[in-house]
């Protein structure tokens, strides 16, 4: 004997609440193991395979690849053997199993269930749980009403016997074939109330079927002798207005553009920002990252550079270092500096977060930034490495443009952008010469601090840039 276990979409956390189905891992009838991946989602923050918590026979899927699903709507049905969800030992309830398997999505682990399904106790009546045979057997069908109660059988209908309604008890259905799922939404069939025809009460297409036969209003032959009645014709009627959509393309807002959208227009209605900017000179901050890459070891990237000058100006400035709790009228000045920094993939836009960036060293930052980009592209960052950025460093000079004003990544307070770097005409010593030129950006929720500390902040940025000695105060 198996029992037929639903495992839903489980909590994603960080305030997910679905995700999109990108492909499936597994096949109805495929055998899976416990913590087995079976379906490839995409959430608002990342892609991540999800496994199942039990180990059987798939007996269904839910769900088409692109679709949306919600937190807690079924994904699959395993038929468990000998009522375990492993395959052994006693027979486990719920849509979980108690303690968790220890891997309900890679990243998080599995979390303790908030609820419990009771297991349906056998009773003399002829209702009882749902099961299905082990693999290759076949499944038990649910029985029929209880003693005493109304049989709820429909007029016959003709072309086949009468479908035998039944009250299905709640659990999973005695149904394997998704076609037959869809066959019944189609035309409002409730399957718990249908008795099913196939080996152990399994509901079958041809069950569905005569269920909608016999629910159409059946034709009522005239008495002998009376002539039929004959049909009015239909009264010439105009077209009702049809309203017409606007043209153009319709690109639905979801995954990770849903999510970029929410928090961008969330920003800017909460946020009151405002920008400065300044051009600097970047021509020593190159010829420092040459002479240290020329000396040997890991090389350090120019967005690293910047990752530790913007530590060390958030350490001279760390009113900017915040976040502002309206509920309690509070602004929250952050012990540690959790560096994110805006990376473009073919998914979009998403910002990984270097934990503790002020207790890295370069070549630390430097290592850390390549590794969350390289895992931006491949779609692998885990929904923990984009979450909880205290300051977001943009590098938008990889676009080949010189100037933005960005917008704050909420719930943060300040933004640092960065232009491209190119030769430009430039004052130096006193002398016109052509050096390499960057501008810098730098937009701030005006909550936090006045315009004195956001223009002291991006000074000492500018002035790290021209002269990079300047850092060794404070190293």
């Amino acid at each position: 004997m198996a029992v037929v276990r639903e495992f839903t979409l489980p909590d994603l956390g960080e305030g997910l609440t679905g995700a999109e189905i990108v492909r499936w891992l597994v096949q109805v009838g495929d055998v899976v193991a416990v913590d087995q991946p079976v379906v490839e989602v995409e959430t608002a923050k990342a892609m991540v395979d999800v496994p199942c918590p039990y180990g059987g026979v798939v007996t269904a899927r839910y769900g088409e690849e692109g679709a949306e699903v919600p937190v807690g709507a079924p994904l699959i049905t395993v038929a468990v053997p000998g009522g375990s969800d492993d395959g052994s030992g006693p027979p486990v309830t719920g849509s979980a199993v108690d303690g968790g398997s220890g891997n309900v999505l890679v990243g998080y682990g599995t979390a303790a269930p908030t609820a419990r399904r009771r297991r349906v106790q056998p009773s003399p009546g002829p209702l009882r749980e749902t099961t299905a045979a082990a693999p290759g057997g076949p499944l038990r069908g649910a029985p029929a009403v209880a003693p005493g109660e109304p049989s709820h059988k429909t007029a016959a209908a003709p072309g086949g016997p009468v479908p035998e309604t039944v009250v299905c008890p709640t659990g999973p259905l005695p149904v394997i074939s998704p076609l037959v799922r869809r066959l019944a939404r189609e035309h409002d069939v409730d399957l718990r109330r249908l008795k099913g025809s196939g080996p152990e009460g399994l509901i079958l297409r041809a069950d569905v079927e005569r269920a909608v036969a016999a629910t159409a209003p059946a034709s009522v032959a005239p008495a002998p002798g009376t002539p039929a009645p004959v049909a009015p014709a239909p009264a010439a009627t105009a077209p009702a207005p049809t309203a017409t959509a606007p043209e153009g393309e319709r690109v639905p807002l979801r995954g990770v553009r849903g999510a970029v959208a929410d928090k961008l227009a969330r920003s800017r209605r909460e946020i009151p920002d405002a920008s400065c900017w300044v051009d600097a000179d970047a021509t020593e901050l190159l010829a420092a990252r040459k002479a240290m890459n020329a000396a040997g070891g890991p090389k350090v990237s120019v967005l690293a550079l910047l990752a530790r000058i913007c530590t060390a100006a958030l350490a001279r400035f760390p009113e900017l270092n915040a976040t502002v709790d309206m509920g309690s009228r509070e602004i929250i000045r952050l012990p540690g500096v959790h560096l994110g920094f805006a990376a473009q993939t073919d998914r979009g836009l998403v910002v990984p977060v270097v934990r503790d960036a002020q207790k890295r060293t370069l070549e630390g930052l430097s290592e850390e930034i390549a590794r969350l980009t390289e895992a931006a592209r491949t779609g692998t960052l885990a929904p923990a490495q984009l979450t909880g950025g205290t300051f977001t460093l943009n590098n938008y000079g990889v676009f080949g443009v010189d100037g933005s004003t960005p917008i704050i990544n909420h719930p943060e307070a300040a933004m640092l952008g960065v232009g491209r770097i190119s030769p430009k005409p430039w004052v130096h010593q006193g002398e016109l010469a052509v050096r390499q030129v960057v501008q810098l950006s730098f937009t701030f929720d005006h909550r936090v601090c006045d315009g004195g500390t956001a223009g002291g902040f991006l000074r000492y940025v500018a002035d790290c840039v021209e002269q990079p000695m300047v850092l060794l105060r404070r190293l």
